[in-house]
């Protein structure tokens, strides 16, 4: 069943491009949609036993390479959540131009799936191009010069990134003989503490620092802002939402939970780059003056928390990075989508000329609360439970440093956050957008629908956390 995430996007990819093109364009969005629904039901339902017979009658000769435990099924149903919103948020153009792009969404989406099914290094870096580099075209494809700059910018400190990953995989090689993540674990289990595999030690250091250019993490940020704030946006929503998560920190964790099991140094290295972030990113956010970039900051800011508890690597630390990452996922998408909301009815999303926009887009204006307030970590939406799993696991192993920087920042992010509300949304209506409308209603549903998971999570994870952990998961 696996294969079945990187079959079905590719056979839409054929179906998008056959002959007829604007017939393909007119259900193109219809199609890529209902691709991403059925992906999501499959990643629901992927670990019921009645997938068994099924997975045994269908297989084919690279399906070995495949496998989908809970955690990968927890992020192949984000991945297809986030690719539903970036497709509703749409792109502009000739109908030619949005094939090319949808085609490119599913090409990015066949990437996203294969990263989180494999579990050797080189099939990851196979599956992290094929994300990059429909990434990077679709950064660029309004040809802008902002978004040429910002692909041109990602293009070359990804490449910086896939260079230390296909390094780290050739010495990897050389010192185990095996790319698979529990050869690798073993390796270094073997190894004596301060001598012996220091060639290994270094690949993996090498590795580790190309994640965090592909997560955006401090101080390896330099692409993300500019990348995120002058792509189209919904390729705002795509990279924000799940890109980053997946490219970067659903590995880290991988690595985390699955390699450096006994490797304290390299557990240390991650909280401080985790904590590192969160500052970074944090106080990054309140120096923008574009709606999209305090977004982005605040990206490397919650990407922070994700390697902070990977570093940390207690059961409770992982079980919230987990949460976090689909938290992340459903505020960020609705943060992005009623930024392009924003965008496509004033045509710019600069602070300076924005104020009052609740009063003319009330439920973009309302659906962006909720959003912030779980970015902020406040109850009861999702974004509080995971902060404060997460925050609970440092104080619990007596990280006390490292739990009061989390803490701390989140006052700081619900600050910024306040701030871009305020400038945007409430206070007086700026001059000159006096017939302002609401969005359309492919926006306003989204982050409405996004606006509503957040909240139901929020209200119903005490009762999900407390069935985790009888089912042992906690």
């Amino acid at each position: 069943m696996p294969v079945l995430f990187l079959m079905v996007p590719l056979c839409g990819i054929f179906l998008l491009n056959l002959p007829k093109r604007s017939i393909a364009a007119k259900f193109a969005s219809w199609l890529v949609g209902l691709i991403c629904v059925l992906l999501g039901v499959l990643a629901a339902t992927s670990q019921m036993a009645c997938w068994k017979p099924f997975n045994e009658a269908f297989v084919l000769p690279f399906s070995d390479l495949l496998s989908v435990d809970w955690f990968s099924a927890v992020m192949l149903f984000t991945i297809a959540m986030v690719t539903t919103a970036a497709n509703a948020v749409g792109f502009d153009g000739e109908d030619r131009k949005k094939v090319l792009a949808r085609s490119l969404l599913l090409i990015c989406l066949t990437g996203m799936n294969g990263i989180v099914m494999v579990r050797d290094l080189m099939s990851v870096y196979v599956f992290l191009e094929i994300t990059a580099v429909s990434c990077f075209v679709l950064i660029a494809i309004d040809q802008k010069i902002e978004a040429l700059g910002g692909a041109f910018k990602y293009y070359i400190l990804s490449g910086v990134a896939t260079f230390a990953i296909l390094i780290a995989n050739a010495f990897v090689f050389m010192n185990v003989g095996s790319l698979q993540f529990a050869d690798i674990q073993a390796a270094l289990a073997d190894a004596a503490a301060g001598d012996g595999a220091l060639d290994l030690k270094i690949s993996l250091v090498l590795f580790v620092i190309g994640l965090c250019v592909k997560a955006g993490v401090a101080p390896f940020h330099g692409w993300l802002p500019d990348a995120h704030a002058s792509a189209p946006s919904a390729v705002s929503v795509l990279l924000s939402g799940v890109v980053i998560k997946v490219a970067g920190a659903y590995l880290i964790l991988r690595l985390a939970n699955e390699v450096f099991v006994e490797q304290p140094a390299a557990r240390l290295a991650l909280m401080v780059l985790g904590a590192f972030s969160i500052a970074v990113g944090a106080f990054g956010a309140i120096a923008q003056h574009d709606m999209k970039r305090v977004l982005a900051f605040s990206s490397v800011s919650q990407m922070g928390y994700i390697v902070l508890a990977a570093g940390l690597g207690s059961t409770l630390a992982l079980m919230g990075a987990v949460v976090h990452i689909v938290n992340h996922a459903m505020f960020k998408s609705l943060l992005f989508v009623n930024a392009a909301a924003v965008k496509e009815q004033t045509g710019t999303t600069e602070l300076d000329e924005l104020g009052g926009l609740t009063e003319r887009m009330p439920m973009t204006g309302w659906t962006s609360v909720v959003g912030l307030l779980s970015a902020a970590g406040l109850p009861p939406t999702s974004g509080f439970w995971s902060k404060l799993l997460i925050i609970m696991a440092l104080f619990m192993a007596d990280r006390w440093v490292f739990a009061i920087i989390a803490l701390g920042m989140s006052i700081v992010t619900l600050g910024y956050l306040l701030m871009l509300q305020r400038n945007v949304f409430f206070g007086k209506l700026h001059a000159g957008l006096e017939e302002l409308r609401e969005a359309r209603k492919s926006l306003t549903i989204t982050a409405l629908a996004l606006a509503t998971l957040t909240s139901v999570v929020g209200l119903a994870f005490p009762v999900l956390f407390y069935l985790l952990s009888q089912m042992g998961y906690v």
